[in-house]
């Protein structure tokens, strides 16, 4: 059972609320980027596994810069699904890179990206910046989409989105946002950064150690990004999947991310803690096997 927020931050957060509570469609317009633009593709490198191809590339962000990506393409013409997979942190595209090809298997053109802050080898600032990089993080999973639309082997219906932990909060963001991705699979997720570090159990945390006025501007620029705000606004369905055991993710939060998705979700918990059993990556197939076509059983998890 969660203990009250220590009194100070509880009313610090009410008056953050009640202020961006006024932004309206502000918001919305954040995450909006010319999707005319050219992607501007550097391929940097490509190697087969196996029966699989893998490119390493990288497009143009829509807010600067270049955004790392990695695509695995499995054999054959296609047409066939999408799947956008996307780290925690810390973490890199690296870091899914398993994660793609064991889909890939499933007949999914995969594509991994690193966030902002992974390019620039940092974490959670704590300041406007982690605003900032949020903001261009979904602008360029948006840009992930218009990639994997632009070949001739993916089915533009069938493409769906998988994160993990910090990867699945983004998502429930990108999913309020995102109209052309049919599906999202959120893996350990929680309602975002806010969320993340204002729990009782983080009262010793790194808020705790912010200056007054910084703790505000944070809260205050990251409280309208919130993904616990926007997954509500979702179209596509959802499969939440969570640990009871979970000490990243309290239980208490990722219920309360579960109860501000749409209807159109689907829970399932797991007798784990932030790491899932492959109990959790079958089932992750096989829903998506329902959702986007992908060959779910062929998964090595299921086997």
């Amino acid at each position: 059972m969660r203990i009250v927020r220590p009194i100070g931050l509880v009313l610090l957060l009410l008056l953050v609320a009640i202020t961006t509570a006024c932004d309206g469609g502000r918001s919305e317009r954040l995450f909006t980027y010319d999707d005319d633009a050219p992607l501007s593709i550097q391929v940097a490198d490509s190697w087969q596994n196996g029966n699989q191809r893998v490119i390493s590339l990288s497009y143009a962000s829509p807010m600067g810069g270049r955004v790392p990506a990695l695509i695995v393409v499995p054999p054959g013409h296609g047409p066939f699904a999408g799947l956008i997979v996307q780290h925690g942190l810390p973490g890199d595209r690296f870091a899914m890179l398993q994660v793609a090809e064991d889909f890939a298997r499933l007949g999914a053109v995969v594509v991994a990206i690193d966030a902002p802050w992974a390019r620039a080898k940092r974490l959670i600032t704590f300041t406007k910046r982690d605003r900032t990089e949020q903001i261009q993080l979904i602008t360029d999973l948006r840009r992930a989409v218009d990639l994997l639309r632009s070949r001739d082997d993916v089915d533009d219906d069938r493409i769906g989105y998988l994160g993990v932990s910090y990867g699945a909060a983004m998502g429930g963001l990108l999913a309020g946002v995102e109209d052309r991705i049919a599906a999202f699979v959120l893996n350990v997720g929680d309602g975002g950064l806010v969320t993340h570090f204002t729990g009782a159990e983080d009262a010793q945390g790194p808020l705790s150690q912010l200056p007054a006025a910084r703790l505000e501007s944070w809260l205050a620029a990251m409280e309208p990004i919130e993904p616990l705000k926007w997954i509500g606004k979702a179209e596509a369905p959802i499969l939440l999947q969570s640990g009871r055991d979970d000490d990243l993710v309290p239980p208490a939060d990722a219920k309360e991310f579960h109860r501000a998705a749409p209807e159109t979700k689907e829970v399932r918990w797991y007798d784990a803690g932030h790491l899932l059993p492959n109990e959790a990556w079958c089932d992750a197939a096989r829903w998506l096997q329902e959702t986007i076509a992908v060959s779910g059983n062929k998964h090595p998890a299921c086997g």
